[in-house]
C-alpha cells in the first residue's frame, strides 16, 4: 500500500473494521438478549431504589453554589499561568519588564477578589 492513494486504501480498511465491528456488536446484543424482558414493580419511576419519589420534580439550586465554582475555575485557572512566569523568570533576556506584567496580573487577580469580597458574594449565608 504504497502511493498517494495508499493511505486513503488504509483508512478505508480502518472505517470498515469499525462499521463491521458495530453491526457485529448491535447483531449479538440483538441475538443475546432476551424476548420477554421481566418488568419488575417500581421500574419505571424516577428513582429505582426502590422507594417512591417524594416532592414534586423541581428542585431549585441556589446560585451561591455557582458563583464559588466559578470563583474558583476562574482563579484556578488563572494561578496556572504563575507557572510558566515562575520557569522563565531567572531567564536574562527577562528583567524588569517581566516583573511588571506579572505585578499587572496579580493587581487584576487582586482587583477581582477585592470586588467580590466588596460585593459580599463570598460569605457563605
Amino acid at each position: 500500500m504504497d502511493g498517494y492513494l495508499g493511505s486513503y486504501a488504509i483508512l478505508g480498511l480502518i472505517l470498515a473494521a469499525g462499521v463491521l465491528l458495530f453491526v457485529a456488536a448491535f447483531g449479538a446484543n440483538r441475538l443475546l438478549r432476551p424476548a420477554n424482558p421481566a418488568e419488575p414493580a417500581g421500574k419505571r419511576i424516577s428513582y429505582e431504589s426502590g422507594i417512591d419519589p417524594v416532592g414534586g420534580d423541581w428542585a431549585q439550586a441556589q446560585i451561591r453554589y455557582y458563583v464559588y465554582a466559578y470563583l474558583y475555575v476562574l482563579f484556578a485557572v488563572e494561578a496556572v499561568f504563575l507557572f510558566p512566569w515562575a520557569v522563565v523568570f531567572d531567564r536574562p533576556e527577562f528583567g524588569g519588564a517581566a516583573i511588571a506584567e506579572m505585578g499587572v496580573f496579580v493587581a487584576v487577580l487582586a482587583l477581582g477578589i477585592l470586588y467580590a469580597w466588596r460585593k459580599r458574594i463570598l460569605t457563605w449565608t
